[in-house]
């Protein structure tokens, strides 16, 4: 995720507020900046780098913010910065695996209003949204929904029903998708590349925010989602041509522990048969929660291998944020 520099959409790309039937000045002041700085002997340091800079979105009158997990998991430190250059030193709450959002509680006054939250199950392909930036009009895009659809990511990750804007917004990292009311429908995951309407472009994958609701409580209790926590096995996967393939191993993740081996395909979870990363994602998480054994069968060098990887809770590999 780049920095946020000395940079502008052009004109006819930024949201006109003369056009729009909400105030959008309090919509683009509700977003401020996310900076984490991460140890470096963290778990995903060296994935995602030590220092991360984003988006999040005020989301209750306390300055809570909502924002894409990745930018703070196993943050040392995390900053929050207004449109108006207030900065607040932040407490990274919580990241929850199965939805992507992660929550930063302000350590003191933040002036940002609060984004009321809206539904994007009731947002169409084709609807008009406005993906929001840290640094007010200049940073937000004209945008609209494309495609509505599953999407399987290949840190063992799967949403039934991501949303994908274009053009794509190249500060995405937590970025707030606002709807025609205003209203607050999903927060900026990903940059992808997609076909639409015959040509290549680059876009936006999107969590929506009809996710949130039933995690929120979970998220503030314990730091994590809803329990029981699925199954992780620390496997990078790729797929193409219904071929599982993987493509990298954390290390220490059970699937290192376990002998299974970058370029190895999945063919099977406990005898049946997988094609697609959504259906491997949750042949595994159907056995039971983090600690369950997974059986599987690999190709291996023309012939099949099985082995039995004992899953974790991924959660127990990282570095935990400490209050001073």
């Amino acid at each position: 995720m780049a920095d946020l520099g000395d940079w502008a959409f052009p004109e006819p790309m930024q949201p006109d507020p003369g056009k729009l039937e909400f105030d959008l000045h309090r919509v683009l002041n509700a977003v401020v900046q996310v900076r984490a700085e991460i140890p470096d002997e963290a778990f995903t340091a060296a994935i995602l780098g030590t220092e991360r800079v984003g988006n999040g979105v005020v989301i209750r009158d306390d300055g809570l913010v909502l924002t894409i997990g990745y930018l703070i998991t196993e943050a040392q430190t995390v900053w929050l910065t207004s449109n108006t250059g207030a900065l607040v030193a932040g407490y990274p709450m919580a990241y929850d695996f199965a939805t992507g959002f992660g929550l930063v509680m302000p350590m003191g006054h933040l002036p940002v209003p609060a984004l009321r939250l809206g539904s994007s199950a009731q947002r169409a392909v084709g609807d008009d949204v406005i993906v929001v930036g840290h640094g007010g009009r200049a940073h937000s895009l004209k945008a609209s929904i494309f495609a509505k659809r599953e999407f399987a990511g290949y840190w063992e990750y799967l949403i039934d029903d991501a949303m994908f804007t274009s053009p794509g917004h190249p500060q995405w990292g937590g970025a707030a998708v606002v709807d025609s009311n205003g209203e607050l429908i999903g927060i900026g995951s990903l940059l992808v590349e997609e076909t639409v309407d015959g040509e290549q472009t680059q876009g936006n994958m999107i969590v929506p925010v009809d996710l949130l609701p039933p995690v929120l409580e979970a998220m503030l209790s314990t730091g994590q989602g809803l329990s029981p926590v699925r199954p992780w096995l620390g496997m990078y996967m790729s797929e193409s041509d219904s071929q599982l393939a993987v493509v990298g191993i954390a290390p220490g993740g059970p699937a290192e522990t376990a002998g299974i081996r970058q370029g190895d395909l999945i063919i099977e979870v406990a005898g049946h048969r997988v094609v697609s990363l959504a259906d491997l994602f949750r042949q595994i998480w159907s056995l039971g929660a983090a600690g369950v054994e997974v059986p599987l069968t690999l190709a291996r060098n023309s012939g099949l291998t099985r082995v039995k990887a004992r899953s974790i809770d991924r959660n127990d590999l990282l570095w935990k944020p400490r209050l001073h």
